[in-house]
């Protein structure tokens, strides 16, 4: 009996029809495999998961794990002869512990939904990626995924406590704890986390939870150049405050979104700081947020309701979309160089000839370059790759890495390999091989 005859005798969800395939062969990077996967495993349950793994490794089988489909870099895209492992059927919130701050979620759980659940007991989970909406825990999980409150709670390794990992040969472990404090052993959990599963399947996740804040307050300022703007943003830092976030946009971005949502931010300046600052103390502490950005400030408000006041970033992405495709990029810098980022970044754009329209998680020093090409192409063009490649070296010559939150997939082997160097690589490698001997799990991706 052939591979394909025993994982249909012993999985349900197994889909073989083409029009299965095409849509789980890609994610939301667009990247075109090369030909359809051979089968899509919906999974229900923890043991499809393990059968379909121990099946798969048994035959050198490769299996590409997938969540909703949002990823940026490539990280659930599948080839010829590949089996997809979609989890987002396992979609349970299993447990909420409000006095210990913790939940118990399977890989399938909207990130969205979760932070809702969790407001149903004064708590929130504090990371939010722009895609939470419509994004999983497990690919958030698999991506380390980042979001606008990440400068002051931190990306996805800091909320999550402990993981249930299906291994390549089909071995159900459980890594972590239930404690928000704990040393014992190796930390496998934050080694997971970010794999972009080559290294195991996540089944499982012990998530911490944080309170609500008592209290948010939104400083907005316009300035008459993003230079002006991003130094005010590091200015933050040096002044010790503690935004809950710092987003920046600059003019280009400004443009599009009024040309798309009908406002006037352009208007106010040629880039946008947005900042946010939560807890009991945060009437203070936004005030002095809004003196230190005021400093060299065109415009600046500190009232009005935060959603209004945050549309311009919420709306960035969905508005440079309504004018064409975009090649949505990811790197991040020193927080002292981010005025030096925003400066090459608008370098390139003239070099290539290309539209690129930056925003940042400011805090971080995390941009987000986005380049813009026109919807009848057929391809990405030259011009628009080489503008690509152009930001990862930047990132690298101002200190910083090739991606903050998206993760590597297959857009980004390259360059990571640039970043990292050899030696790494092959710590990488040797990781890899003890967890996946055959390796079936997501090969060509992250390394």
């Amino acid at each position: 009996m052939g591979f394909l005859d025993e994982l249909t005798a012993s999985v349900t969800g197994v889909s073989t029809a083409p029009d299965d395939l095409a849509a789980a062969a890609t994610d939301r990077s667009g990247t075109t495999p090369d030909g359809l996967p051979a089968a899509v495993v919906r999974a229900s349950t923890v043991d499809e998961v393990r059968r379909t793994l121990r099946l798969a490794h048994d035959h050198g089988v490769p299996v590409v794990p997938r969540g909703a489909g949002t990823g940026l870099a490539g990280g659930a895209v599948a080839g010829t002869g590949s089996v997809v492992l979609d989890v987002s059927g396992l979609d349970r919130i299993l447990s909420m512990d409000p006095v210990d701050e913790i939940a118990v979620v399977e890989p399938g759980v909207i990130t969205a939904e979760l932070d809702r659940a969790a407001g149903e007991f004064g708590l929130r989970y504090a990371p939010d990626p722009a895609s939470a909406a419509i994004s999983t825990i497990g690919g958030n999980i698999a991506t380390n995924a980042g979001g606008m409150r990440c400068v002051k709670y931190g990306v996805t390794r800091e909320a999550v406590l402990g993981l249930d990992v299906v291994l390549a040969d089909g071995r159900l472990i459980s890594t972590g704890r239930r404690t928000v404090k704990g040393v014992a052993g190796l930390d496998l959990t934050a080694l997971f986390v970010g794999s972009e599963g080559t290294l195991g399947v996540v089944v499982g996740a012990t998530l911490r939870l944080r309170a609500l804040p008592a209290q948010t307050f939104t400083a907005v300022a316009a300035y008459d150049s993003v230079a002006a703007a991003a130094t005010a943003c590091s200015e933050l830092a040096r002044a010790r405050r503690e935004p809950s976030l710092l987003e920046l946009l600059d003019g280009a971005t400004l443009d599009v979104v009024d040309r798309a949502q009908g406002t006037d931010y352009s208007a106010r300046g040629t880039a946008l700081v947005i900042a946010q600052a939560d807890g009991a103390a945060a009437d203070s502490e936004i005030a002095a947020i809004a003196e230190v950005l005021g400093k060299e400030a065109t415009w600046l408000s500190a009232e009005g309701d935060p959603d209004r006041l945050l549309f311009a970033r919420r709306m960035a992405l969905p508005s440079i979309e309504r004018f064409g495709r975009a090649l949505i990029e990811d790197i991040c810098v020193p927080r002292s160089r981010l005025a030096d980022a925003f400066e090459g970044v608008g370098r390139i754009a003239r070099e290539r000839g290309v539209e690129i329209y930056s925003f940042a998680h400011a805090g971080d020093g995390n941009l987000h370059p986005i380049i813009g090409y026109d919807k009848a192409a057929d391809r990405l063009p030259d011009a628009v790759r080489e503008a690509g490649d152009d930001i990862f070296a930047l990132a690298l010559e101002l200190g910083g890495t090739v991606t903050g939150e998206h993760g590597v997939g297959l857009l980004k082997r390259d360059w990571l390999a640039r970043e990292a160097g050899a030696d790494v690589l092959d710590v990488h490698a040797t990781l890899k091989s003890a967890l996946d001997p055959r390796g079936i799990l997501n090969p060509g991706k992250g390394f």
